[in-house]
């Protein structure tokens, strides 16, 4: 037991040794002058105080409380750090997927090209379909003309409102997929600026809108 207890007490002794050779400063409000003690003197309590060594060289710097008001604001700032630092991390993510997606500059006009062309494939295809209901339409408007001045059939009245939900629909999707072509332009002339900041090469010219 004798043994096992002589390294503890060295420990002991040691830590002891240590800490004697710390002590805390700080400025005394009352006196202006600064107080020092091997342990935390009353007039430091709440206040900002340095921890020492023997020779006077700053060990540790303490701050003063903070007060509610500071606490409040130092959260609101740690808060607007996180969303700093994390708008950093999504931007870094951002270039880094831009630049893996593009090898040069006239990748970017090739992707542009392909997306306007599918955008105008699915304009000519709602065209389309508008045209070939409007023409269905007419078919059942000429039939209605049998019934001016008599009640619709059912079916032909449910065939009307149904070709008519349809053109609607067709329509709003054809002026949808013309809207796209700003949001294309827009997209590609965000990617080559950015491409040209993070590449430093001349951004090429914009691709030419395919006929609408």
């Amino acid at each position: 037991m004798r043994k096992l207890a002589l390294p503890l007490l060295a420990l002991l002794l040691a830590n002891s040794a240590q800490a004697a050779n710390e002590f805390y400063c700080c400025q005394d409000p009352a006196s202006g002058r600064r107080v020092c003690s091997d342990t935390l003197p009353e007039q430091c309590r709440g206040r900002a105080y340095r921890i020492l060594d023997s020779g006077g060289n700053i060990i540790k710097e303490v701050g003063a409380p903070l007060s509610p008001e500071q606490k409040a604001e130092q959260a609101l700032e740690n808060k607007r750090r996180k969303q700093l630092e994390e708008a950093g991390r999504e931007q870094r993510r951002r270039d880094q997927a831009l630049l893996d997606t593009y090898a040069t500059p006239e990748d970017i006009d090739l992707a542009q090209k392909k997306a306007e062309a599918d955008v105008n494939t699915a304009i000519l295809a709602a065209i389309g379909r508008i045209d070939a209901a409007q023409v269905k339409r007419k078919k059942l408007a000429d039939e209605a003309e049998f019934y001016k001045k008599k009640t619709l059939p059912p079916e032909l009245d449910r065939n009307l409102r149904a070709i008519d939900h349809e053109i609607r629909l067709q329509q709003e999707l054809l002026d949808l997929k013309k809207k796209e072509f700003d949001t294309i332009k827009a997209k590609y002339d965000a990617d080559r600026k950015r491409y040209f900041e993070l590449t430093r090469r001349p951004p090429s010219a914009p691709a030419v809108p395919s006929p609408r």
